[in-house]
C-alpha cells in the first residue's frame, strides 16, 4: 500500500513540476498575443490571409517553419489567428509547420543526421503541412 502512495506522490510531483514549467510558458504566449492583437490590426491578417486554398496554406506553413517555440505555444497563437479571422487551412498549416518544420534548426539538424536528411526532412514535412492542411480545408 505504501508504495502505492509512494508512486503517486512521485507521479503527482512530476506533473506539478511539468505545470511549474508549462504555465509561464503559456502565460507569456497569450500576453504576446495579445499584445500583438491590440496592436496589429486585423485587417493586416486579412491582407496577409486571403481565404484561398492554395496559397493560405502556402503563407501559413511558411510562418511556421520560420517561428521557433514549444509545441504547446503554437495551439495558442493559432487560436489567437482564428479568432482575428485567419481561416482554419492557414492556421492548420502554420500549426503542423511550427511543429514538424524547423529550417532555423537545419544546421543544428544538419550536424548530426546530415545535410541530406535534414533538408529532405524539412522539405517533406513542409509539404505534408500544406497537403493536410488543404484536405482539412476541404473536409470542412
Amino acid at each position: 500500500m505504501s508504495s502505492d502512495t509512494s508512486k503517486f506522490k512521485t507521479v503527482l510531483n512530476k506533473t506539478w513540476n511539468a505545470f511549474r514549467f508549462i504555465i509561464p510558458i503559456i502565460l507569456s504566449v497569450l500576453l504576446i498575443v495579445a499584445f500583438v492583437q491590440a496592436i496589429v490590426p486585423v485587417e493586416s491578417y486579412q491582407n496577409i490571409f486571403t481565404g484561398n486554398l492554395f496559397l493560405d496554406p502556402l503563407i501559413g506553413a511558411a510562418l511556421g517553419s520560420i517561428s521557433l517555440g514549444n509545441p504547446i505555444v503554437s495551439y495558442v497563437i493559432g487560436d489567437g489567428l482564428l479568432q482575428s479571422g485567419v481561416g482554419l487551412v492557414a492556421v492548420t498549416a502554420f500549426i503542423i509547420s511550427w511543429v514538424t518544420v524547423g529550417f532555423i534548426q537545419i544546421p543544428a539538424e544538419a550536424f548530426y543526421f546530415g545535410k541530406r536528411f535534414a533538408l529532405a526532412r524539412n522539405v517533406t514535412s513542409f509539404l505534408g503541412a500544406i497537403l493536410i492542411a488543404i484536405v482539412i480545408g476541404g473536409l470542412l
